[in-house]
C-alpha cells in the first residue's frame, strides 16, 4: 500500500494528530545527546513521566521549562520551600510534591556526579556501550537496571529501571525506533 503524500512511516506511538509529538519523534527521540543541560532536562522530564504518558509530559514541556527556569542546574539547586510551594500551584506542570522535590534532589546528585566524573556524559559512558543498542521491544535492560541502581544509591528519586530505560532511549543509547519506522537504522525506503 502506498503511503499518501509525504507521510513517513513512523513508530506507532508518535500520535500523527499531535505536531509536537511528531516533531519530537522525528528530531529528538533516539538521537545521541551529550549536552549536559539537555541530559539534565531529559532526566527531569522522565522522572515526571512515571505513571503517566510521555505525550502528557511532552505537551507540558514548555510549561516545565518555564517553571523550572529553563532547567538551569544552578537555579534549581537554589530552590527553597517557597519555590516548591509556588511550583505546586503551577497549573501547567504535574503538581506532585514528591516529584517536584525530587527535581531538586536529583539535580544535586547530577552536579555531584559531574564533579566526580567531569561530566554526567562521562559517567553515563561507564554504563553504556559506544554504539547505540538496536532494541524496540524492551522496557528495561541490564544497562538501565545497573544505572538505576547506582543513581538510587547516590540519592536520586523516581529513577526506576523503566524510567531510566526510557531516558536512555530518548538520548540515543538505545535506538528503539520500530523496524518499519523511517528512523530505524536498517529502514529501507520502498519508493
Amino acid at each position: 500500500m502506498k503511503s499518501i503524500g509525504t507521510t513517513k512511516p513512523r513508530c506507532f506511538w508518535a500520535n500523527p494528530k499531535n505536531p509536537l509529538y511528531v516533531k519530537y519523534h522525528d528530531e529528538e527521540w533516539g538521537r545521541p545527546v551529550h549536552d549536559e543541560a539537555l541530559l539534565l532536562e531529559m532526566l527531569i522530564l522522565e522522572s515526571f513521566q512515571a505513571g503517566l504518558s510521555w505525550e502528557c509530559i511532552l505537551n507540558k514541556r514548555e510549561s516545565f521549562r518555564e517553571s523550572f527556569d529553563g532547567f538551569d542546574r544552578d537555579k534549581i539547586l537554589a530552590y527553597d520551600d517557597a519555590k516548591i510551594q509556588e511550583l505546586m500551584s503551577h497549573p501547567g506542570i504535574i503538581r506532585n510534591r514528591a516529584k517536584i522535590k525530587a527535581v531538586v534532589t536529583n539535580t544535586a546528585v547530577f552536579k555531584a556526579i559531574q564533579d566526580e566524573f567531569g561530566s554526567f556524559d562521562a559517567y553515563l559512558s561507564g554504563f553504556c556501550p559506544t554504539e547505540p543498542v538496536i532494541d524496540h521491544v524492551s522496557t528495561t535492560s541490564p544497562i538501565s537496571d545497573a544505572l538505576s541502581a547506582d543513581l538510587r544509591k547516590r540519592g536520586m528519586k523516581f529513577v526506576g529501571s523503566t524510567t531510566i530505560h526510557a531516558f536512555l532511549q530518548s538520548i540515543g543509547v538505545f535506538n528503539s525506533h520500530q523496524p518499519d519506522c523511517f528512523l530505524h537504522p536498517n529502514h529501507h525506503h520502498h519508493d
